[in-house]
């Protein structure tokens, strides 16, 4: 196996809260693996530097699943408003639009704006 680098935390003088020595964990696993349930993540350390973590199926599946994001979820909001906007009605509101004049464009604003307030 290659090494790999580090994307946990910084290797520091003081290993972070939560860990436990390779020596330990290999000693007390059943105590480490508990840990891990109950804390969500346990840092195992070498020469008190983080060097591998415990983690619980929770905290695992959190990392792993896929969610739906924000993003997403506008993403089809907007998708879903621009299908609608590309029907002949749609279009022809559109064209309405632009033969118009500022009083008549004026006055459907404003009745789209009570209509909204409803």
């Amino acid at each position: 196996m290659g090494k790999r680098t580090s994307r946990g935390p910084r290797a520091s003088a003081r290993p972070p809260s939560g860990s436990v020595s390779a020596t330990e964990a290999q000693n007390n696993f059943g105590r480490v693996l508990g840990q891990a349930v109950n804390e969500g993540v346990v840092y195992i350390t070498r020469y008190d530097r983080p060097a591998a973590v415990v983690m619980s199926i929770d905290e695992y599946r959190n990392l792993t699943e896929p969610r739906s994001s924000e993003l997403d979820v506008l993403t089809r909001e907007f998708d879903e408003l621009y299908a609608g906007m590309q029907t002949p009605a749609a279009s022809a509101a559109f064209d309405s639009l632009f033969e118009m004049g500022s009083e008549e464009l004026g006055e459907a604003a404003a009745r789209g704006a009570l209509a909204r307030k409803k």
